[in-house]
């Protein structure tokens, strides 16, 4: 069993901010399949976030999704959460299903359209001062489907207006994280489909606005790394949004498709000084869990993540110094892999039992009746769900 107790400080550190809507009802286009006991509103979201903050101790905040999540007195949800252990996250602006956006939100040719749009995000500021939210993260679904269909130039120009609209409303503690995905809804064109156009966009803005990177948002055979790599280099990486994808954007549990990519991810997170208390970068879940139970699902997904950052911290960083100064190339890629291939779970089962957790955190939420009682208590009214 591999000796945690050097890096048992930096795991201590180490904290997953889970998104609210993956414990409601969200699926595929094709089909959104309930399950008993889910949320029926944001409390009930949060309460479940608790339940995996209590398996893993890994979880101590949660993002909001508006409107999704819109409440009366936001400053009682806040009250829930600590409540519960927990503090309110990122606040996560929607533009994308409202029918005024069919052919834009902040890039619309419509003045109209493009000031609600914004107005929306300043909405969600105001949320953020509310609930002490230190960050807003822009996803938008704005694009083309065909060549001709709008003036792409034009777009990023308003964009960056728009942009810079919201961003002059943010708090002095506040930032703003831009997404990028480079397909769908849109097919032509996405207006920030990849790392580049979010890091322009936001490098025009000021510090304060940084890029987010979701694992999923990326073309086959991408080197994600190396993104993580320059964003930490240049200062400008926001935030994660960490699942797994096996063909394009699928939202499945973090490390189910490619376990050594999330590996190899982490290794540049620490490597440029992104882990751990003193960074800034927020780590996030973004997945829906369509056929498995959404607890754990999320606590898998956690797990999955610090069982790979233990690995990664495993790398014998003097080992791999001196092979690569020396020009031993087998012998780099030999030390790295020898921390992929440790097996840390039975070490982390014991860190967790030291530190008042329980060893195994999916058997523990299973023995504790949780979602049995939610399937007793949760009965009548709307279950969350996309949208909802």
């Amino acid at each position: 069993m591999p000796d945690l107790s050097a890096v048992a400080e930096q795991l201590a550190s180490q904290e997953i901010e889970l998104p609210s809507w993956a414990f409601g009802n969200a699926g595929t286009r094709f089909r959104v399949f309930e399950t008993p006991g889910v949320p029926r509103d944001p409390f009930e979201k949060i309460s479940d976030a608790a339940q995996v903050h209590r398996m893993t101790g890994l979880t101590p905040s949660v993002a909001l999704h508006i409107p999704w999540d819109k409440v009366d007195d936001y400053g009682e949800l806040a009250a829930h959460a600590t409540e519960n252990g927990l503090r309110l996250g990122t606040i996560n602006s929607n533009t994308f299903q409202d029918a005024d956006y069919k052919f834009g939100s902040l890039t619309h040719s419509d003045p109209r359209i493009r000031q609600k749009a914004i107005d929306h995000h300043l909405e969600c500021i105001e949320i953020m001062d509310a609930t002490g939210s230190q960050d807003l993260k822009i996803w938008l679904a704005d694009g083309t489907n065909y060549p001709g269909q709008d003036d792409m130039r034009a777009r990023q120009d308003r964009l960056a207006e728009s942009l810079s609209s919201i961003y002059a409303r943010l708090g002095e503690s506040q930032r703003m994280v831009l997404e990028y995905k480079f397909f769908e809804p849109s097919f032509y064109h996405m207006d920030v489909p990849d790392w580049g156009t979010s890091l322009i966009q936001v490098q025009e803005l000021g510090d304060r606005a940084l890029v987010c990177l979701d694992t999923g948002h990326h073309a086959p055979g991408t080197n994600i790394e190396f993104i993580v790599m320059q964003l930490l280099r240049a200062g400008k990486l926001g935030s994660f949004d960490f699942n797994s994808r096996f063909y394009a954007d699928d939202d499945l549990i973090v490390g189910a498709a490619d376990p050594f990519q999330l590996f190899r991810i982490i290794a540049e997170v620490v490597r440029g000084g992104g882990f751990g208390s003193a960074s800034s970068v927020a780590f996030m879940l973004d997945e829906c869990h369509n056929i498995e139970n959404k607890i754990e699902g999320q606590i898998r997904s956690v797990l999955n993540v610090q069982e790979m950052t233990a690995r990664v911290l495993l790398i014998d960083q003097c080992a791999l110094a001196e092979a690569r100064s020396a020009g031993d190339v087998l012998r780099a890629n030999e030390v790295y892999m020898d921390a992929y291939a440790t097996d840390v779970r039975e070490a982390l089962f014991a860190w967790r039992e030291s530190r008042g957790l329980p060893g195994n955190p999916m058997a523990a939420h299973r023995e504790s009746g949780y979602d049995t009682r939610n399937v007793e208590t949760r009965q009548g009214g709307r279950q969350a769900s996309w949208g909802a």
